[in-house]
């Protein structure tokens, strides 16, 4: 079974911090709060912790993972940002968007679409979110908590311990989670497209 911390919302316990990120670390899989809706993650490199996200949520080789990163600075590491990129993450980050962008070389190919070598990014809004980046110092592997044959993600955390915490590492309560996932912008073509409209405006992107 997986341990179970729950941490506050907006003034998250650095004693819980630091041991969630000794978790991931570890190469465990978390559930965490994303500001939109629960999460999984994991550290970047550990392809065994990908690999069970994978499995978990039944996903195949051209799914879409998401970064998430602590801010702009973290961004520009992992992918290449022309001008007009860096104005617009610059504008809505942090914020409930994933913008879709070409990966650096510093982002492990299993992690890339497997055809366009694209990454999502995110910077997250939620403070737990930001605690464990700025504690954990690169950005998190992760993926919606939406699992297979579902068409919402879970909110509870006390459900999401019930229905998945044979499966996980560690589960974050931070209170009750939503039910929208990030709004998904590709900036990886000519002009932006937005591919998924979830929380957040999209309309300021569709030109």
């Amino acid at each position: 079974m997986s341990q179970y911390f729950e941490i506050h919302p907006d003034t998250p316990q650095p004693r819980l911090i630091r041991r969630a990120v000794e978790i991931l670390r570890s190469g465990g899989v978390i559930v965490y709060p994303s500001g939109t809706t629960y999460a999984l993650g994991c550290a970047m490199g550990e392809k065994a912790a990908i690999d069970r996200i994978r499995a978990l949520r039944r996903l195949g080789e051209r799914h879409h993972f998401t970064l998430a990163c602590r801010d702009l600075s973290d961004i520009g590491s992992y992918t290449r940002l022309d001008n007009t990129a860096f104005r617009l993450l610059k504008a809505h980050t942090p914020g409930p968007y994933t913008f879709v962008l070409r990966a650096t070389a510093e982002v492990p190919k299993r992690l890339q679409h497997d055809r366009r070598r694209t990454i999502g990014i995110r910077v997250p809004h939620h403070p737990v979110a930001q605690a464990l980046l700025a504690e954990l110092g690169e950005p998190l592997t992760t993926s919606t908590l939406l699992l297979p044959d579902e068409d919402e993600p879970m909110t509870d955390p006390v459900d999401i311990r019930d229905r998945i915490g044979g499966q996980v590492d560690l589960i974050v309560d931070a209170g009750a989670g939503g039910l929208e996932p990030s709004t998904v912008i590709d900036l990886s073509g000519e002009a932006p497209a937005v591919i998924r409209h979830g929380a957040g405006d999209a309309h300021v992107f569709e030109l």
